[in-house]
């Protein structure tokens, strides 16, 4: 007689689908996103164009050649995009300001964040007459317009790359403090934060170990759409004169110094402007896909 125990032996082994978390899914609905990646592909070229722009760049950015002048592209090999408004190489120009973009996207995100997590943790989690103090500083410092408030900063202190990354972050800062603010308010209700209470957790410990973690799915869609619009300023800024200063390269103000040449020579405004726009569009995508993949009502399976 077969021994039943032995047919269970011999048969195959079961497949067991890999364990699925809510990271996993949103990396895998990211990957299969074609804007998001290509948006991805974008912004990590622009990456590399900025920290590896010292080996990359065939000048220093200010490296000047009186006799290319306004040159215009594709006339000598050695300034394939010819030269700027002094005879600056503007290909090494143009490397360079990618740096200064994203260096003013990321540090202005950090700064506004650094600002925004800690009031909006505290409003949203304690409430009460912080929380009115609180919202009452973000109202009034909604009735400002933000660029029209940045440029009037900017023309008090002056400009500079520094500068210009703490007006741009002192004025980016209220988005963050709504969000999770929100969040907060949300969340604090939740059975696992009272179970945490219960057990004797300690505000903190609640609000850095279970509040805080399930808030960073809105937090993370934020940071990627933040990013853009901090690089947007900073060009509007330098594109008025009152941002970045020379000799620093930056994208927008190559734009604004195009104004005066852009009639007849073209590439001076042409080139800066291609690169602004396929940032945005880079970071825009990417933005788009991190929000649908941290989408926890999509239902798309393997």
């Amino acid at each position: 007689m077969t021994n039943i125990n032995t047919l269970n032996d011999s048969s195959p082994p079961t497949l067991q689908r890999s364990q699925r978390t809510l990271w996993r899914d949103a990396f895998w609905r990211f990957y299969h996103n074609r804007l998001a990646m290509f948006g991805l592909v974008i912004v990590l070229f622009f990456i590399f164009l900025a920290v590896f722009a010292d080996l990359l760049a065939p000048y220093r950015y200010d490296h000047a050649d009186f006799s290319k002048v306004l040159q215009f592209p594709f006339q000598d090999p050695m300034h394939p995009l010819g030269g700027d408004e002094v005879g600056r190489d503007f290909l090494s120009r143009l490397i360079y300001g990618a740096r200064t973009s994203l260096t003013v996207g990321l540090a202005v995100q950090l700064l506004a964040f650094s600002i925004g997590i800690p009031l909006g943790a505290l409003a949203g989690y304690r409430g009460g007459a912080f929380d009115f103090v609180v919202m009452r500083l973000v109202d009034i410092m909604t009735a400002f317009p933000g660029l029209l408030f940045a440029i009037f900063l900017i023309t008090l202190w002056g400009g500079g790359l520094e500068k210009v990354i703490l007006v741009l972050g002192f004025t980016s800062w209220i988005g963050p403090t709504r969000l999770v603010r929100a969040q907060f308010l949300s969340l604090r209700e939740k059975e696992f934060v009272g179970a945490a209470r219960a057990l004797g957790a300690t505000e903190g410990r609640i609000i850095l170990r279970h509040i805080l973690p399930n808030a960073l799915t809105p937090l993370l869609v934020a940071l990627s759409f933040g990013i853009p619009a901090a690089i947007f300023g900073e060009a509007s800024l330098s594109f008025l004169g009152i941002g970045v200063n020379d000799p620093l390269p930056s994208w927008g103000k190559m734009v604004g110094v195009s104004s005066a040449y852009i009639r007849v020579y073209w590439h001076v405004g042409l080139f800066p402007t291609i690169l602004i726009a396929l940032t945005m569009l880079g970071f825009s995508f990417v933005g788009d896909g991190v929000r649908d993949a941290l989408d926890v009502k999509l239902t798309l399976r393997r």
